[in-house]
């Protein structure tokens, strides 16, 4: 896959997954259902920020990465 994930975005997709997780694991929802979901964001926004290739980046034609390939 080619890189479309630049650095701030690398940086935001970060804090996103760790605030999910740390709620996921933190708990004090009323749906069953809710940490399942914040754990899968968490999971996503990690993989995209280590891999620097997001899917529907690629999809939507959007590149936030400087470097040229």
């Amino acid at each position: 896959m080619k890189k479309n994930v630049g650095i701030a975005d690398k940086v935001i997709r970060f804090i996103i997954a760790i605030v999910a997780a740390y709620f996921a694991w933190k708990g004090g929802f009323e749906a069953s259902w809710v940490p399942i979901v914040l754990w899968i964001v968490a999971a996503i926004m990690l993989l995209t920020t280590l891999m620097g290739s997001c899917p529907l980046y690629s999809i939507f034609g959007i590149k936030t990465c400087k470097r040229k390939e």
